[in-house]
């Protein structure tokens, strides 16, 4: 049985001591996956005063963390570098995830690509992550432009689903 994944990225109080976009909408379709997902992954960072215990480290009060979720920290942009992420990917039999969270142009690029790299089938919620505005583009844009790119990165194969939470939801409730 293929379980239904959900891989959320940095979604912590030390993050979001950044001013990010559209947090109240990101985090209640995050919430909507959590809770349509058979297993969620929450990717922490950890580094820079965001020490596991710390309140900079914690996740965002408003998630809804169900008892069994998995957690998996890191101290680069990819979740993938040098930690346990594939070993627990390894451990449910999973080969496919949904990946969401922050911050959209480091982070969850960053994991996406390097998770697709490694084969793993990955669909992007396109409205459930984000990012804060940079010096040359708004949030919104660079939602959008990461969006669009990944739905086209070539990877023979493997390509990246870019779809929103509700398809996600509809899907993995028909179970295909």
């Amino acid at each position: 049985m293929n379980l239904n994944i959900l891989v959320v990225v940095d979604m912590q109080n030390g993050v979001f001591a950044t001013p990010r976009f559209d947090r109240p909408g990101t985090t209640a379709r995050i919430n909507a996956l959590i809770a349509a997902a058979d297993r969620t992954i929450f990717i922490c960072h950890e580094e820079g005063g965001m020490q596991p215990g710390t309140d900079a480290w914690q996740l965002l009060p408003e998630l809804q963390v169900p008892p069994d979720a998995l957690r998996v920290n890191k101290t680069a942009c990819d979740g993938f570098w040098q930690t346990d992420l594939a070993a627990t990917l390894q451990a449910l039999d999973a080969r496919e995830f949904v990946i969401c969270g922050c911050a959209t142009d480091y982070c969850v690029d960053t994991t996406l690509k390097a998770g697709n790299s490694r084969g793993y089938a990955i669909t992007v919620a396109s409205d459930a992550h984000t990012t804060a505005d940079r010096t040359w583009a708004t949030a919104a844009q660079l939602i959008g432009q990461h969006n669009e790119v990944w739905a086209g990165l070539t990877m023979p194969g493997n390509p990246i689903r870019v779809e929103t939470s509700d398809a996600i939801i509809r899907r993995w409730g028909t179970g295909r």
